[in-house]
């Protein structure tokens, strides 16, 4: 999860899923999708300075860690084997998306409820399309 938020959130990856990419294919909206917890090394202006820039992004990895360890304890106690363990880490990965998003808006510059609600269902979907990855990942996990 950290390599996923690292490598397509970053300033390099970010700008090139926004600039080089076809807005017509499926493929340059999944890039466009992974870049979505998008981090800074600069503020460039932004209201709130570097942390306000990069809250969504530390916001997503330590909600994720979080949920990671607390939900699959619970889930594959009732029903061993992989699957639990896949489904368990791709849940807990849109959770973090989404709650990612919620607090950021309005922990952020500039906070209101209906932007926290649209970035919720930004920060699901995001989580939802690429949770599969960490649900992979979290094979073979501890139980």
């Amino acid at each position: 999860m950290l390599l996923l938020v690292g490598i397509c959130g970053s300033p390099a990856y970010t700008r090139w899923a926004g600039t080089l990419t076809d807005p017509e294919s499926a493929g340059a909206f999944y890039a466009r999708l992974l870049a979505w917890p998008a981090w800074r090394l600069d503020a460039d202006g932004q209201d709130g300075g570097l942390f306000a820039a990069d809250l969504r992004a530390v916001l997503l990895v330590v909600l994720a860690v979080a949920l990671l360890y607390l939900l699959p304890a619970a889930q594959v106690a009732r029903v061993p084997g992989p699957v639990s363990q896949f489904f368990s880490g791709w849940a807990a990965y849109v959770l973090a998306g989404g709650l990612a998003a919620v607090l950021a808006a309005l922990l952020g510059p500039a906070p209101s409820l209906l932007g926290a609600l649209q970035d919720a269902s930004t920060g699901a979907g995001y989580g939802f399309l690429t949770g599969w990855i960490i649900g992979i990942a979290s094979l073979g996990g501890r139980a």
